[in-house]
């Protein structure tokens, strides 16, 4: 089948981009949308022009690598499919197909459809981490969990950091990535000890990379292709409650939070007491 592309082009981080229209022949239905995108390229360095640039690694839905807008929708909107995973089948001969990278002040684009999404790490960074005792292995039986846990974490582990959920939300929140984080670890014994520490430093951190708030419009849990559920975003906003009302606070809310982690505002605050 034959299909009109309407990619967008962007050459670098702050130039002016466009939409360029191209004519993709040759499409067959059990082909990936990348392997489509992967025959326009061939085109073009035929004809001498540039490739479309876009992300990819594990191309199975894994490794959160790939990802842009297909007519407006993250991943083309196929129900748990990410765009390496989206069959040609579910397109028909002469659709116009317009592409263009997540639109987010915190997703700068660095070329066509690639985007900087390296403020996921550092929401990570500022808490994803648990205190493992030195020594020998522990037995994998030693610490108990309980069957209600380990599946909440598991479905908080599936998500892959994509980046639908922020480019889907009309107020470009990453509540639904920080959440799944949170949930991981926050709901496992190993995770017990910087709970709320954990809880603070990932919302500030957040926070600091100017992702919007939530409304509570949904539209994060329509597009995530591992069907993260809003429900996560309910359980952080109540450990974030708990986590500020231990830390005895006066005016702690998240949005007033420094350009440092509260575990750092408290150490400060403590010289500056002593002193």
């Amino acid at each position: 089948m034959k299909l009109t592309l309407k990619v967008w082009r962007q050459q670098e981080a702050g130039a002016s981009g466009r939409f360029a229209t191209y004519d993709v022949d040759g499409v067959t239905p059990d082909m990936s949308f990348l392997e489509t995108l992967d025959l326009l390229n061939e085109n073009l360095l035929a004809r001498g022009e540039a490739p479309v640039a876009f992300e990819s690694d594990c191309r199975e839905g894994i490794c959160g690598s790939c990802g842009f807008l297909i007519n407006g929708v993250a991943h083309g909107g196929r129900p748990g499919t990410t765009v390496c995973q989206l069959s040609m089948r579910f397109f028909e001969d002469g659709d116009v197909l317009t592409l263009e990278p997540w639109r987010a002040r915190a997703f700068q684009v660095i070329r066509d459809l690639i985007v900087e999404r390296s403020a996921f790490d550092r929401i990570v960074q500022a808490g994803g981490f648990i205190s493992v005792p030195v020594g020998s292995a522990r037995d994998g039986n030693a610490i108990l969990v309980q069957k209600e846990s380990a599946d909440t974490a598991f479905d908080a582990a599936a998500c892959i950091g994509c980046g639908a959920c922020v480019a889907a939300c009309p107020n470009a929140s990453a509540m639904l990535f920080t959440a799944a984080k949170l949930m991981h670890l926050n709901t496992l014994p190993q995770g017990q000890p910087q709970h709320h520490l954990r809880t603070l430093d990932m919302i500030a951190a957040m926070q600091n990379e100017h992702f919007g708030s939530c409304t509570n419009h949904g539209e994060c849990e329509a597009v995530c292709p591992k069907g993260i559920p809003m429900e996560f975003i309910g359980s952080m906003n109540h450990d974030l409650i708990t986590a500020m009302f231990r830390r005895r606070r006066e005016r702690p809310p998240a949005p007033d939070v420094g350009k440092q982690p509260y575990h750092e505002i408290e150490e400060t605050g403590s010289r500056s007491r002593n002193k």
